[in-house]
């Protein structure tokens, strides 16, 4: 019978080099219609050999098809060799309904500030990893969109990400491990946004086992409205394949799929120097965006420029950003160091970096609402690390954050005045930085030298002064 003539019973190789040898006739066949009921739609009645023979054949033989011009397989409606071989590769929960589109009804977030929560965390990873994974896949979708996440740690997020094993509560049973991944929901209410990995997994952020961002940054797709697509070079192609993470870019199928949804990410201002002229060391006038020590020098940012030097030194340097970081933004709005860890955080609109041993680090930029600074906050003005109370200060606009390091956590009770708790400096703040004892404040051409035991501004100066101007 036709029904008979689509299996071709034979050994098949699949991922991980796992020999699949359905010697008996009756699990081979099995195997491939519970893929085709979950993913293609089969229905379970008419897909059974002892109801209606020719009409299964028929609709079965249709549902090859359709899966196999999905993944561009020869069509040839049986369940040869490849087709078994695409069956068996890991791969997302969710059906393969269509040609890259978003999911019915065009469900789609009602607002562009969105949060997240992770509500366990895999024993196979650093829950520090985790949660920098996690970052950097949503910051994948921000970048390309007007989108903007923030991770919470308590309460109901609009997306909710969960590890678990088999059946979680679902009626979405994970399957151990290989198979599904893991799988999300489209926006909405309740359980819409929600992102579940299978725990039997074992999750990495290398090559290793599963990478955990690769997976993440689909499902999140799914989790804003995309659905699968057949472009290969896709991440929302469903079957998984690693990437590196570090190169990692969006397809132009990705992108033009987010981007009818949410539309482009906002526009950056213009820079004040379109013709990389230099600004004038002592120009009376000169302002800085961001300073910050790095080690044993201090560096200041204007635009695409930084100039350098040695605290104790006279000597003064200015060069381009991209000489020292090609691939990092220019414009830093905002900059700190941590000494003791030999990082400087560098801050544009809504998104930081992490330097390190002057190396820019892997999983940034990140979005600065992963800190606890609020939505109405677009950029950060200026930043300071304070090495005695192991504190962050943010500031933005006339208020005030304060960002516990150790516990990676802001402060309660924050923002506050700029002008209550900083006695004689006013309520906006172009760059600031800490440097024994002192912090220094920098507004417009000015400079403040503010004394953090006597708690009030101890001299005024002119911004360049540290140039000998």
């Amino acid at each position: 019978m036709k029904f008979l003539l689509l299996i071709l019973v034979l050994p098949v190789t699949v991922s991980g080099n796992v020999l699949v040898d359905y010697t008996n006739m009756r699990e081979y066949t099995e195997a491939a219609k519970t893929y085709l009921i979950k993913f293609y739609g089969l229905n379970e009645t008419e897909s059974n050999p002892m109801n209606k023979m020719k009409l299964n054949s028929n609709f079965l033989e249709e549902k090859i098809q359709q899966m196999q011009k999905f993944f561009g397989l020869t069509v040839t409606g049986q369940l040869d060799r490849p087709t078994l071989k695409m069956m068996h590769v890991p791969r997302c929960g969710l059906p393969d309904l269509q040609h890259f589109r978003t999911l019915p009804g065009r469900q789609v977030w009602r607002k562009h500030f969105i949060t997240y929560r992770i509500k366990n965390y895999t024993p196979d990873m650093r829950h520090q990893d985790v949660d920098d994974v996690i970052q950097k896949a949503f910051q994948v979708w921000s970048d390309v969109t007007p989108l903007k996440f923030r991770k919470i740690n308590v309460g109901k997020a609009d997306i909710m990400i969960v590890f678990a094993y088999g059946d979680h509560g679902d009626f979405n049973s994970f399957d151990g491990r290989g198979g599904i991944l893991a799988h999300a929901f489209g926006p909405g209410s309740g359980i819409g946004g929600d992102t579940h990995f299978d725990e039997a997994e074992t999750w990495s952020k290398t090559s290793t086992g599963t990478n955990l961002f690769l997976v993440a940054v689909h499902e999140i797709g799914h989790s804003l409205g995309l659905h699968h697509s057949s472009d290969r070079k896709a991440i929302m192609f469903p079957s998984y394949g690693y990437l590196n993470p570090n190169t990692f870019q969006l397809s132009a199928d990705d992108i033009r799929g987010i981007q009818s949804l949410y539309g482009g990410p906002a526009e950056h201002q213009p820079t004040l120097y379109p013709n990389h002229r230099t600004p004038v060391t002592c120009d009376l006038d000169l302002r800085f965006d961001a300073v910050t020590k790095m080690g044993n020098k201090i560096v200041f940012f204007k635009d695409r420029f930084f100039w350098w030097k040695f605290a104790e030194e006279p000597t003064v340097r200015v060069s381009l950003i991209s000489s020292l970081w090609p691939n990092l933004a220019y414009g830093i709005q905002a900059a700190y160091e941590i000494e003791a860890g030999n990082q400087v955080y560098l801050f544009k609109d809504d998104k930081y970096w992490l330097i390190s041993n002057l190396r820019p680090q892997p999983y940034y930029p990140r979005s600065i609402y992963s800190l606890g600074l609020p939505p109405n906050v677009k950029k950060i003005d200026a930043a300071l690390f304070n090495p005695f109370n192991y504190k962050t200060y943010f500031f933005a606009d006339d208020l005030y954050w304060r960002y516990d390091e150790r516990r990676k956590f802001m402060d309660p009770n924050f923002p506050q005045m700029i002008t209550q708790d900083f006695l004689g400096v006013g309520p906006k703040i172009d760059a600031a930085f800490y440097f024994k004892r002192h912090y220094y404040f920098f507004q417009g051409p000015n400079q403040l030298e503010y004394d953090i035991q006597l708690q009030h501004v101890t001299k005024r100066l002119k911004s360049n002064s540290w140039f000998g101007c």
